[in-house]
């Protein structure tokens, strides 16, 4: 083939220098881009010179204490990222096909999904997959998916547009409960309005802290100013002093559902129900999807779509 592109032997020095060049800047030094390229600060500091000797051009100022980019070394940073960027893209595609589930899987799930769902479906989970390993909490705090390293959160209510990916699992009614014997104490509330004269129970991560908001004909909203006895950060609690014929609260029903099903706890102001709220599996980025999240997102919505129950299928 003809044409200076293609005569390699005078063009193989184009890449050469350009990664650890990046990295120094990056890093904001020749000792730190050293660590975390697994070479030697002197090494690291002799390819920079050596590119900049064949460039011809000086790309980084340098004192004892400080490190900052040149004119031309600030445009050839920007250009020689973007090469480096594509490049790191073009690896991991080709190494992501045939990619198979592997690695520690770090996962945050509500309690009381763990409780109804994933402790029965994880095994079967684990035994398909033996090469992937799990951290999971079960918690209801609201984490913070990407500054706190999870792979897959597990979480219930609309969400906010946080750019991360959200794939809807079910669907669950959102239930003010009771038990029937609090009902048979203090009676029934028949509009919403009326919880003025019960003891509340409510869980404290809820954007709004003191309304609860029903649903009234129409598009019209019902917004309940509360003030409850309890708050809480857990909703096996609040389903906990509901049993015991405390108070009224409200529960997603994928969190009562057995209780609701056997009697211990009676929906009650069902016809001022909001629209059922969406159960989702967050994840970071679709980009580069690692194989044991995709794994375990496919296999969580398999099954929720089968475990149905009327309440909570999508």
């Amino acid at each position: 083939m003809e044409g200076d592109y293609f005569q390699m032997d005078n063009n193989r020095d184009l890449f050469d220098g350009m990664v650890i060049f990046c990295a120094v800047v990056d890093a904001d030094g020749f000792a730190a881009a050293a660590e975390r390229l697994g070479h030697s600060a002197s090494h690291v500091s002799k390819e920079v010179a050596r590119l900049e000797e064949r460039l011809g051009v000086r790309l980084l100022n340098r004192t004892t204490r400080t490190l900052s980019l040149t004119e031309m070394g600030q445009t050839y940073y920007e250009q020689a990222q973007r090469i480096v960027d594509d490049a790191r893209e073009i690896k991991s595609r080709i190494l992501s096909v045939g990619d198979r589930p592997m690695g520690l899987l770090r996962i945050s799930v509500p309690v009381s999904f763990a409780r109804n769902y994933l402790d029965d479906w994880l095994p079967e989970f684990m035994l398909t997959y033996g090469d992937v390993r799990f951290h999971i909490e079960a918690s209801d705090r609201m984490v913070d998916v990407v500054a706190e390293g999870f792979d897959v959160v597990v979480r219930a209510g609309r969400l906010d547009d946080t750019g991360l990916i959200a794939r809807r699992l079910m669907v669950s009614r959102l239930l003010t409960v009771a038990s029937p014997e609090y009902l048979a104490r203090y009676g029934t509330p028949e509009t919403p309005q009326a919880l003025a004269g019960h003891t509340l129970i409510d869980f404290s991560y809820r954007k709004t802290a003191t309304v609860w908001e029903y649903g009234g004909r129409g598009a019209k909203r019902i917004p309940v100013s509360v003030s409850p006895r309890l708050v809480c950060n857990s909703a096996d609690t609040e389903m906990a002093v509901a049993l015991a014929g405390v108070g009224i609260t409200r529960l997603p029903s994928m969190t009562c559902g057995r209780e609701f099903a056997a009697g211990a706890l009676v929906p009650i102001l069902t016809g001022y129900e909001e629209e059922p709220i969406g159960i989702f599996a967050i994840y970071p980025s679709r980009v580069h999807l690692a194989a044991k999240v995709r794994a375990f997102v496919d296999f969580l919505a398999d099954k929720c779509s089968r475990s149905g129950g009327g309440l909570d299928a999508a």
